[in-house]
């Protein structure tokens, strides 16, 4: 079997990257599989080359809306029409002639919750399934950083579409991680493939400041300079969109702001102006990136403190996907921690929602607002209602759960902290956390191990409008333009 020519005629790719081949071969050899890869080396080849070999519908199960229109989006402009994406982007009669005519599409990208939606699974049930993929399937380990309750009962539905071959997908999963997730999907002997997660081409920096407006100006100083493209992370919507308008002010590239707030037609815009190079910084939350086929961008900054190790390589593994020097940033100024512990905590339920919960009369859809509960709260409660237990027995149970999750979540927390205050080289630290063997000592490693951050930053320096106009100068100066160019 040429799967060389598909990749050329197909995919338009040369050759494959590290582990994609393997993946697809044990595939097409009918093997339950869960494949390792690190973000960037082209984990959506693995089952979209070898539908093309396999009868039957390719069931992608994919946790973010966000994600799955990425991705169909993308197969669309190569030229695949027969895909769809079911989720809450398509109206009501749109999704209903969608699942009328089901059978139509090859690829069908779902979220969990929509899949274990009764009517939704029964149209998917009349299918012949070739191919039941989990994209991003750390999620369906309660150790897992993205934890979904909905993803634990994947394996239950994988039983009621008749066990069809499966394969689980991730870029950071430790090994008690894999474990679980073959375990959930209840995966029959399946082969692995479990690649280091050391991005080589990737320099890591902690920028230590004393205080929060030190921060900013670090990050205008290195937006200013550095090479472009590149996104800045941050934890709040807020400081995503007036960083974004900041960098406007002093001039430095296009810059916009990405997060849940932007309404979809306008996120998607942001999307192709950033891909095709109008955009040169993003400032966004954790959601921007995923799937987003970008090969060359050059830096990602971290404002805010990661919640653990596991997402941060996600997101910096959006850097450099073209093996060319990259480098990602982590500003940190003492306290910093305080703020990813309140988005932990408010990420499970209080105790007394959890009474509150155990008790409830009404509408158990009425309880979300009722009860004040944010959205995962209420997905963990939700999950865990369908334990047969008396009230008391019911509370104290889940709260002993959520006890057990919000320890572990501290303890990554911890983790990541060690890691920013450690004195020893970051590279050989992320690859000690995942077990892997140690990595022999390269050039342009971390701040550690020392490196030359100039080889990051632009070659020659672009005066910009703003270093020599005051800020409101600066905007006249655009309005005049756009009012001559619309003119």
């Amino acid at each position: 079997m040429d799967l060389n020519s598909i990749l050329k005629t197909k995919f338009g790719f040369d050759r494959f990257r590290e582990g994609q081949e393997a993946v697809i071969r044990s595939l097409l050899g009918g093997a339950d599989t869960l494949a390792m890869l690190p973000t960037g080396t082209g984990k959506s080849l693995c089952y979209q080359l070898p539908a093309y070999l396999l009868k039957g519908s390719v069931i992608v199960v994919s946790p973010l809306l966000s994600l799955m229109q990425d991705q169909t989006e993308q197969m669309k402009m190569r030229g695949e029409k027969s895909v769809i994406a079911l989720n809450s982007f398509l109206t009501g009669t749109e999704r209903e002639t969608a699942l009328r005519h089901l059978q139509r599409y090859k690829f069908i990208f779902i979220s969990p919750e929509m899949l274990h939606q009764p009517y939704i699974l029964s149209r998917i049930k009349q299918l012949e399934i070739g191919l039941f993929v989990v994209d991003e399937a750390h999620c369906i380990s309660q150790w897992g950083y993205d934890f979904r309750p909905e993803y634990l009962s994947l394996g239950e539905v994988r039983k009621s579409l008749g066990m069809p071959l499966t394969l689980a997908l991730t870029a950071t999963a430790t090994e008690q991680v894999r474990e679980d997730i073959c375990k959930y999907l209840e995966l029959r002997a399946p082969q692995r493939f479990i690649y280091s997660v050391n991005r080589p081409n990737i320099a890591f920096k902690v920028d230590c400041t004393g205080s929060y407006r030190e921060k900013e100006e670090k990050l205008i100083a290195y937006a200013k300079t550095l090479k472009k493209p590149g996104i800045i992370y941050f934890s709040s919507k807020k400081a995503a969109e007036e960083m974004a308008e900041r960098l406007r002010l002093e001039g430095i590239a296009e810059t916009a702001a990405y997060h849940s707030g932007v309404d979809q037609e306008q996120r998607i815009l942001i999307q192709q102006q950033f891909i095709y190079g109008q955009i040169g910084i993003i400032c966004a939350t954790s959601a921007f990136g995923m799937g987003i086929n970008k090969a060359d961008i050059r830096f990602v900054i971290h404002f805010h403190f990661p919640l653990q190790m596991e997402s941060y390589l996600q997101e910096i593994g959006r850097a450099g996907r073209d093996g060319l020097p990259s480098i990602a940033i982590l500003l940190y100024t003492a306290g910093d921690e305080l703020l990813p512990l309140q988005l932990i905590e408010s990420e499970l339920p209080t105790h007394s929602q959890i009474a509150a919960f155990s008790g409830w009369k009404g509408d158990v859809k009425d309880a979300e607002f009722a009860l004040g509960c944010t959205e995962q709260q209420y997905s963990f409660l939700q999950h865990y209602k369908k334990l047969q237990l008396p009230e008391e027995e019911w509370t104290l149970k889940v709260a002993s759960i959520r006890d057990e999750r919000m320890a572990y979540k501290r303890r990554k927390l911890k983790e990541m902290e060690h890691w920013v205050r450690s004195e020893a080289c970051r590279r050989q630290e992320i690859l000690r956390y995942f077990g892997e063997p140690a990595f022999s000592e390269k050039e342009n490693c971390c701040d550690i191990c020392g490196f030359d951050v100039g080889l990051y930053e632009e070659k020659q320096a672009v005066q910009r409008v703003a270093e020599t106009l005051p800020a409101w100068d600066f905007l006249l100066q655009k309005i005049f333009r756009r009012s001559e160019q619309n003119g």
